[in-house]
């Protein structure tokens, strides 16, 4: 039976529509008060049932429903969410089958500049766009996506030298310190030392817990170094290097906080990256004289140029530098693999020989907390934590 004639519960209300279409009861809104429209949602509802029922959910399910599918299955980074609100906005109302290879290289112009290269096409719209059409292909709401992949040129590995990275922790602002030494000195990934608890921490045993971006628990050793780091911090409750706080006009010696305490500094929501620590990097690695350039621009409408350093190096580049360490150390990549959380020998093989033997005793004397200027910089982080718990008292 079809649906039938579209009609209003109030005088001035939205149409309905009401019937049964292939064993389908239907009675919802037409959200328009115009009664062509209503007319044309009564025909289009009924087509999409009968494609549904014959053809099955693949020749009616649309980008937009996959979308939200997708988000709502698990919580998503806020960058996730960004790329994939930028998707919908493009793709929206179109059926996922028509979701193809020349409908992404449409894409690609209309979602990005003429300046973006490979990579950010493949970052920005190919890897969020196949994880929504995996998920909606896993539903059988459409065929499993092949798309072409850009070709992305290969950048070197970069990793630090143990003075190197000492030098970036003692030019980094004193809140800063503990966690660059941390990430340094654990090889873990932002996001993991971010949300690690102080419940998943023990400094006696000199080892944490941390959840890897694949759900996936990890313990890590904690040199002594690290140890030393995390000793230096007030608190011991909540997340350690992001704990609830409150505003303070307290500066923090040589590296001020801009009107926030150091417990504020990390706060953000969904899996962290390396943005909460962006301004900070790029001071820190000026200083420390390590590769990076002057970002120069001139602002719409102003006549004055901005400039900006932008540092060669990222957060994550320590990650690099740590596993280069751990290899020159150990020569074992079924154990870095393990340490490290990868899940290849493959992801691993990248770090085997970067760091020549020369380095090994420098590498030991950082992480047992040795290196010159580390201890003094830490000393310096408990000294301001102290002097501002003495002015709040």
């Amino acid at each position: 039976m079809p649906l039938g004639k579209p009609f209003r519960r109030s005088p001035n209300g939205p149409f309905y529509v009401r019937g049964t279409v292939r064993g389908q009861s239907v009675f919802e809104s037409t959200g328009t008060t115009d009664p062509e429209r209503a007319e044309a949602y009564r025909v289009r509802r009924e087509n999409e049932i009968w494609d549904r029922a014959i053809h099955g959910a693949r020749a009616v399910v649309t980008f937009a429903e996959a979308v939200e599918s997708y988000l709502k299955e698990e919580e998503r980074r806020p960058d996730t969410k960004r790329l994939v609100a930028r998707l919908l906005d493009h793709f929206g109302l179109m059926q996922l089958g028509t979701v193809n290879q020349e409908a992404l290289d449409r894409a690609y112009p209309i979602l990005l500049t003429s300046k973006a290269g490979p990579a950010t096409r493949l970052r920005a719209v190919l890897t969020p766009l196949r994880a929504i059409m995996e998920h909606a292909a896993i539903r059988g709401w459409c065929a499993r996506p092949a798309f072409k992949t850009p070709k992305v040129a290969k950048v070197p590995t970069i990793y630090l030298r143990p003075s190197e990275v000492a030098a970036l922790i003692v030019n980094a602002a004193p809140h800063l310190r503990p966690l660059l030494v941390f990430l340094a000195g654990t090889g873990c990934r932002m996001s993991e030392a971010l949300e690690l608890e102080w419940s998943s921490v023990d400094l006696r045993g000199s080892r944490a817990t941390v959840w890897q971006k694949q759900g996936n628990e990890r313990d890590v050793d904690l040199a002594p170094v690290v140890v030393a780091a995390l000793s230096g911090l007030p608190h011991r409750e909540g997340p350690v290097f992001r704990p609830g706080g409150r505003r303070t006009t307290t500066g923090l010696g040589r590296g001020k906080t801009k009107g926030k305490s150091p417990s504020l500094a990390y706060r953000s929501t969904g899996r962290a990256g390396g943005n909460q620590i962006r301004s900070g990097w790029r001071t820190a690695c000026r200083k420390a004289g390590l590769p990076g350039h002057w970002h120069v621009w001139t602002p719409a409408g102003a006549k004055e140029t901005k400039r900006q350093w932008v540092a060669d190096i990222s957060p994550h580049d320590l990650r690099h530098t740590w596993a280069s360490w751990d290899y020159c150390l150990h020569s074992d990549l079924l154990g870095l693999r393990d340490r490290g959380g990868w899940s290849t020998i493959t992801m691993v093989t990248r770090y085997a020989k970067k760091m020549p033997a020369a380095y090994r005793k420098e590498i030991i004397a950082f992480l047992n907390g040795r290196a010159q200027g580390v201890q003094a910089a830490l000393r310096d982080v408990e000294l301001v934590v102290s002097k501002t718990k003495d002015r709040k008292s």
